[in-house]
């Protein structure tokens, strides 16, 4: 009797862990990825429900969670969707307080979260290669940006086989280069960061010499646009693609990484390169950039409206209180949101700003200062009013940027047929507020108009009242 007992609590055991397992589905969420706390942990990732109906909006550390003893590499600022896979680049394999070794490549299912591969060196020959960025060129090969030149990361094999021609920093080699943590070093100074796509060509940020123009066919630097079109000795801040597929261009004072950015942005044809400069309106600012201490950049295109916005401020990156919204097809230029208004001390970190795909709501990281571990996630409406803040447990997580995973919704609900719905559940507000119980499915007579979660046993579905 008790060996029965035994193996029907095996059985047991080993169906929910089967039905656990099939239940983690990180692509219906928001995935955060953190540089964390550099000197003592590795980065992180945190996942994000925002309107799960019973307010569990949060699983934090979940590349760990779901790959026990394993860890991202040191100040992971990007990750990118791409083919079911999440790509996730690292400045460096480890931090120096962290005990466990991670990659500054981390190759993960997007779905499972489940590392597929990590690797500690991006150039293959072991010379210092600090990561930056990622981006998908097919279904075989991506393109990572480093501080050193754009790679060429073959995805069957996950190998890194080359250096995209042209796009190396001319800094690099010798006795000059410097670890990751000396921003003196000369490959501070010539590196190569946010890449996009169009018109068949990656178009590449790169410090020193401004816009590269790649043809991935050939793996080679076809062409390129130095921020001299706006000011001698201007460089390049970040470049990111508007709805209408025109490139825009965030652009440096310097090629030095002061941090200072000049009053324009650039419009640019990815077709023809035909360029358009334009001041930022008196009295705003312009887009921050960091090469300094490199990020993505709060500098985000909407992929609803032909808009972009951007963080800009008097302190050039650490002033995080001004979002501003350009339109790209009337030029006009409004404060979007100002957190100083609240009153509540509340500032954007870094770059960690980020336009959901298909609500085109904005989801932002917020924190009061360097030294207090206190951030919340703030999600805002398209028209700039505050929809709710989720709140996170206390932790320096010095977060980097959000990501939406590639074509599918982010709400966390399921989209079902209404022949397999129950017929009677319980239906909450957007903020997960019970609104009715024991309501049957459709009749919404005395409900107001608006957007509503309904639940019923394991089966949730957003809907939409009018």
């Amino acid at each position: 009797m008790n060996r029965s007992l035994s193996i029907l609590s095996i059985l047991l055991t080993a169906t929910a862990s089967a039905v656990a397992a099939q239940e983690a589905d990180y692509t219906r969420g928001i995935i955060w990825v953190n540089e964390d706390w550099y000197g003592h942990q590795n980065s992180t990732v945190n996942y994000l429900m925002p309107d799960d109906p019973e307010g569990n909006f949060w699983k934090y550390r979940i590349i760990q969670a779901e790959n026990p003893g394993k860890e991202l590499g040191c100040t992971n600022q990007y990750g990118a969707i791409w083919n079911d896979r999440i790509y996730l680049i690292a400045k460096q394999d480890k931090d120096p307080g962290a005990t466990i070794t991670g990659g500054r490549i981390t190759v993960a299912d997007a779905k499972t979260m489940k590392i597929l591969h990590q690797q500690s060196l991006i150039d293959p020959s072991g010379s210092q290669c600090d990561g930056r960025g990622f981006i998908g060129v097919d279904e075989h090969k991506g393109y990572i940006s480093t501080s050193n030149g754009v790679w060429i990361f073959d995805l069957d094999s996950y190998t890194v086989t080359g250096q995209v021609e042209g796009s190396a920093n001319p800094n690099a080699g010798g006795d000059n280069d410097k670890p990751n943590t000396d921003p003196t070093g000369s490959l501070y100074h010539g590196q190569s960061g946010m890449m996009v796509s169009a018109a068949g060509k990656i178009f590449v940020a790169h410090q020193q010499y401004g816009l590269l123009i790649v043809d991935p066919a050939e793996d080679k630097v076809v062409n390129v646009i130095s921020m001299d079109i706006v000011q001698d000795g201007a460089g390049i801040g970040s470049v990111i693609k508007s709805k209408d597929g025109a490139l825009w261009i965030s652009v440096a004072k310097n090629c030095q990484g002061t941090g200072v950015a000049l009053n324009y942005i650039v419009r640019l044809d990815p077709v023809t390169l035909d360029y358009e400069i334009i001041p930022v309106k008196d009295g705003f600012y312009a887009p921050a950039n960091s090469w300094y201490a490199w990020t993505p950049d709060a500098f985000v295109a909407s992929s609803v409206q032909n808009c972009l916005y951007w963080k800009g401020g008097p302190n050039r990156w650490f002033t995080g209180t001004k979002i501003y919204k350009f339109d790209c097809d009337t030029r006009e230029q409004t404060l979007f949101i100002d957190l100083e208004e609240e009153g509540a001390n509340w500032k954007l970190y870094g770059c960690a700003i980020g336009v959901h795909p298909e609500t085109d709501e904005l989801y932002m990281a917020l924190y009061h200062e360097f030294g207090t571990p206190t951030y919340i996630t703030r999600r805002y409406s398209p028209q700039g009013e505050k929809i709710r803040d989720y709140e996170m447990i206390m932790n320096y997580w010095f977060p980097s940027l959000p990501l939406f995973p590639e074509g599918g919704s982010q709400s966390g609900i399921h989209n079902i047929l209404s022949d397999s719905l129950s017929s009677i559940g319980n239906l909450y507000s957007i903020n997960g507020i019970i609104v009715k119980r024991n309501i049957e499915y459709g009749d919404w007579p005395d409900i107001s108009p608006g957007i509503y979660i309904w639940k019923s046993g394991d089966t949730t579905r957003k809907i939409l009242i009018r």
